[in-house]
């Protein structure tokens, strides 16, 4: 593992433990170079995934993207980073079972939409407004209005 602060290839683990219930290993890594230390983590990647863009791009699956994108949902919302976490795992698992290896983003979308909804309302109002690009307030009425529907 290359160290992030000078480069170095040869650093060392000095801890490993479980994460995210499992999920993942948690590595504390020292580099011999610089003396700094860092933390990486070892998830199980089922298959590669390709996300095929609206405007016909291929590119690979970001997981940190899916992460980032729903941490900015869920900002100064009450849940918790640990809740965060095993809700991308879902969605990451969920994304490998399918069988398939090149995914449209809305499906992604469409599924984090799904997930928000069950774990924060405000969370998915708030990724649904981006997400489907409301143009207008009528736009976002006519959203809410539906969401108040199904309720």
């Amino acid at each position: 593992m290359k160290c992030p602060f000078c480069g170095a290839e040869d650093t060392q683990v000095k801890d490993s433990r479980p994460a995210e219930d499992a999920a993942a290993i948690r590595r504390r890594r020292a580099c011999a170079s610089c003396g700094a230390r860092f933390t990486t983590f070892e998830r199980v990647q089922l298959r590669e995934i390709t996300v095929l863009k609206t405007d016909g791009r291929r590119v690979p699956f970001d997981r940190e993207k899916l992460a980032r994108s729903i941490r900015v949902a869920l900002r100064k919302r009450p849940v918790d980073e640990d809740r965060i976490e095993r809700l991308v795992n879902s969605i990451q698992r969920r994304l490998e079972t399918e069988g398939e290896t090149e995914i449209p983003s809305r499906k992604i979308g469409e599924i984090v939409m799904e997930s928000l909804r069950e774990l924060d309302q405000v969370a998915y109002v708030r990724f649904a407004s981006v997400y489907r690009n409301f143009g207008e307030a009528r736009d976002f009425q006519a959203f809410l209005g539906e969401l108040g529907s199904k309720d």
